[in-house]
């Protein structure tokens, strides 16, 4: 209701427009009636006296004129536009949001729980050979650490030890570093569990096992490094699966002219092969959840209209920061309060149907704002007389209320059409 009732920036446009009109179109009608009155039986030979005349002048123009159709223009294709898709089950807050999402040129999709389910699932478990532990013992170390956290990551390390029957051990001093992974003290251990960025940063020493994490990571597979001290014990690799219409709104964005980006704090190589299976060529990897709003903003300072999509925490100062912010509604209710447009579907297709719509509705805007004016443009001087000299048509007041009317309902029937717009189908999965 908020949504239809919001006027979008070419809405206030037309107001203002119809502020100036109408005293214009005053104007116009006493200008006509004191012509007709003083002149009219000079011109031409009058069918009633001229006062009668000119006031009947003057009444048309004021009835022709009414901005019935300009002030309906707007209002009712954004109506029809969100109440579809909402039909479809994309919320759009209101017609600025309209508005501003047929500019888009860039789309950026966040990776994990946007293009992927965000489920992902220890495929390796390798460790270290210069370690004496087994891979249970690896596990139980690696688990208990990522109890205290909510991440994907952690929850696929701790449902393979739980798959295994691996018990998990009291954990002291936990913390969490965003972006990077956890650490904390596991049976009186200093225990870190991370990716690369933060084993650099803790001066581990794992050129022992860069060979086995690149070939991990041109898997496509995320590759999370354990170790004990300084020192690195061993390596677990998960994966995470693309959504069956990943591919297919890449591709529908593509051919809409869009450039496509994806954003992911996961290693350049694992970023760069989900990008390849997904024909995606622009890939931000190794973004910290901080920097993904920084990288919103870069893209926006190279003169770019930018939409992102995606469902976490960590995406919704992205979501603010961008042109037009596209929730996931599977997502958390941070994101959807800090979009623009929610989509209430677990179909990626919504993503291109939603600036489809957009499209679609400023599209009818446009023609209902155009007719609207050309309906003015020529029946303001049919009904002023104009034509009635030379031609002898003249417009009555009844036929200027009837062709008022016609203006509105023309304008209200196409909008009406957006009803027709169709949504994108779902490709089978498997």
């Amino acid at each position: 209701e908020e949504a239809q009732g919001s006027k979008a920036p070419v809405q206030r446009l037309a107001d203002q427009v119809a502020g100036i009109f109408v005293p214009i179109v005053i104007g116009i009608a006493l200008l006509a009636f004191f012509i007709w009155w003083g002149w009219g039986s000079a011109m031409v030979a009058l069918p009633a006296a001229p006062f009668i005349f000119a006031l009947m002048i003057f009444i048309s123009v004021l009835i022709i004129a009414c901005p019935c159709a300009l002030g309906l223009a707007t209002p009712t294709a954004i109506m029809v536009g969100t109440g579809k898709g909402a039909e479809m089950g994309i919320l759009i807050k209101g017609g600025e949001t309209l508005e501003q999402a047929q500019k888009l040129d860039t789309v950026i999709f966040d990776k994990t729980g946007t293009l992927t389910w965000g489920k992902p699932e220890v495929t390796d478990v390798f460790v270290a050979t210069e370690m004496k532990i087994s891979v249970e013992r690896l596990l139980a170390l690696a688990a208990s650490l990522e109890k205290g956290s909510e991440h994907p990551l952690a929850q696929a390390v701790i449902q393979e030890a739980r798959h295994r029957g691996i018990e998990q051990i009291p954990v002291a001093s936990f913390k969490t570093r965003p972006g990077f992974g956890v650490q904390g003290e596991v049976d009186g251990l200093e225990i870190s569990l991370g990716n690369l960025k933060m084993m650099t940063e803790d001066e581990v020493d794992i050129s022992s096992m860069k060979e086995r994490i690149e070939e991990i990571a041109r898997q496509g597979k995320t590759p999370m490094i354990l170790a004990i001290g300084k020192k690195p014990a061993g390596l677990i690799a998960s994966a995470d699966t693309v959504k069956p219409q990943a591919r297919q709104v890449v591709e529908k964005l593509q051919s809409m002219g869009l450039d496509v980006v994806m954003i992911t704090g996961d290693h350049q190589q694992t970023a760069q092969a989900v990008a390849r299976e997904l024909n995606i060529d622009r890939v931000l990897a190794e973004v910290l959840p901080a920097g993904k709003a920084d990288a919103v903003k870069k893209l926006q300072q190279e003169g770019r209209f930018v939409a992102m999509v995606g469902d976490g925490i960590n995406d919704a100062p992205a979501l603010a920061e961008a042109n037009i912010g596209i929730a996931i509604g599977s997502g958390t209710d941070i994101a959807m309060e800090a979009s623009d447009i929610t989509l209430m579907t677990e179909n990626l297709n919504a993503v291109a149907d939603a600036i489809l719509l957009s499209k679609k509705t400023m599209s009818k805007i446009r023609q209902n704002l155009f007719w609207a004016f050309f309906y003015n443009v020529l029946g303001i001087p049919l009904a002023a007389g104009v034509f009635f000299p030379i031609y002898g048509i003249l417009l009555e007041p009844v036929y200027a209320a009837l062709a008022m009317s016609l203006s509105s309902v023309s304008v209200v029937s196409n909008a009406l059409l957006l009803k027709r717009f169709k949504a994108s189908q779902p490709i089978a999965s498997g």
